[in-house]
């Protein structure tokens, strides 16, 4: 049974909030709440699906290393945002790690649940498709921008995404991201000295202010205005943002 406290924290997630009174229930009632310390897994890449999750507390590095040992990260999970649902729909295994990047609380939806819950009610799949279909969104407008976009512009719409949850917050609650300028590189495929440059000049425009692995936004508009500025005007009315 889920903790009262976060059922609200929840109700700030947007796939959470549009779901039916049933399905919200379901979750509130079969939920476990679990602890991790920091670079524990939540699962690895090619394990066999065993439910999905929602941060409560802390954060998840979504990613994977390579035979090299290089990692790759995707991105970093924070509350209050869902993952490890492509499982349940391929039913194939896990596609990239998920590791605590510090000691967090993870919401956990075993398994078996969901797939009893899916099984008795097949009408409950479009809610899963929607928590699909909102990570390819993201995945697809990143292939554009990789495409159309300066890194200058890049790393300011993936600064958007972060802040935005990723599609998952119902509003900008908060203008701090915890993130190092080494992962803010993986995520972006270019070096850290690149990403320091970049973040530095923003700083220098009063856009952002720079700490240690922290990032706090001082103009969010202006940030919005960069990473939406032609030719991709257009991802501003596909987000929404």
């Amino acid at each position: 049974m889920l903790d009262p406290v976060y059922i609200d924290h929840l109700e700030q997630n947007v796939w959470f909030s549009q779901l039916t009174t049933a399905f919200k229930q379901f979750i509130i009632s079969h939920a476990v709440q679990q602890h991790f310390d920091k670079e524990q897994a939540i699962f690895h890449a090619g394990d066999s699906f065993n439910g999905i999750y929602a941060v409560l507390e802390g954060a998840v590095r979504l990613g994977y290393i390579d035979i090299e040992g290089k990692e790759s990260v995707a991105a970093i999970v924070e509350p209050i945002m869902w993952f490890g649902e492509i499982s349940l729909v391929d039913a194939k295994p896990r596609s990239h790690n998920a590791i605590a990047t510090q000691k967090s609380l993870i919401l956990h939806i075993p398994s078996a649940a969901i797939q009893n819950l899916l099984q008795q009610h097949p009408g409950f799949w479009y809610h899963i498709a929607q928590l699909t279909s909102q990570k390819l969104r993201f995945a697809f407008l990143e292939l554009i921008s990789i495409q159309t976009q300066s890194i200058h512009q890049r790393l300011a719409q993936r600064l958007m995404f972060i802040l935005n949850g990723y599609g998952n917050h119902v509003m900008i609650e908060k203008n701090v991201i915890h993130l190092s300028q080494e992962q803010l590189a993986q995520m972006l495929t270019c070096s850290r000295q690149t990403i320091n440059q970049e973040l530095q000049a923003l700083e220098k425009q009063n856009i952002l202010r720079l700490s240690f692995k922290k990032i706090e936004i001082l103009d969010v508009s202006e940030l919005h205005r960069i990473a939406h500025a032609f030719p991709n005007h257009s991802i501003e009315n596909q987000l929404n943002i």
